[in-house]
């Protein structure tokens, strides 16, 4: 993730994570491994964007989101950063977009990744 990115977006660290979510630290680092949550190294310390979380839980089309981009080849950090970056088919970052319920214009923005 670009350092750009990171200081402009509320990160949650694990134990931040631990608290919120009433889980223990295996199961947080369960849901990143298991691509329902994406984290990158803040200052070395692994840190998930507060804008992957809804309530007290993952946002539930980040997952799939993660994987459609895998799946197209990206790394799991070329992944979350497209998530977080300005893109120019959405118009806003893929995450916003998914957010505000547009879950299907983001894997749209995703299919040309393939290719």
């Amino acid at each position: 993730m670009s350092d750009s990115n990171a200081s402009e977006t509320e990160m949650l660290t694990i134990a931040d994570l631990v608290e919120l979510f009433d889980a223990s630290p295996g199961r947080i680092h369960r849901l990143i491994e298991d691509h329902y949550l994406a984290a990158v190294r803040v200052n070395g310390v692994l840190s998930v964007p507060a804008v992957f979380v809804q309530g007290n839980e993952p946002l539930p089309a980040l997952r799939g989101t993660i994987l459609v981009l895998l799946d197209a080849g990206l790394s799991e950090e070329q992944a979350f950063d497209w998530i977080m970056s300005n893109n120019e088919e959405l118009g806003e970052r893929p995450i916003d977009s998914l957010l505000r319920g547009h879950k299907a214009a983001v894997r749209r923005a995703t299919q040309a990744l393939a290719f």
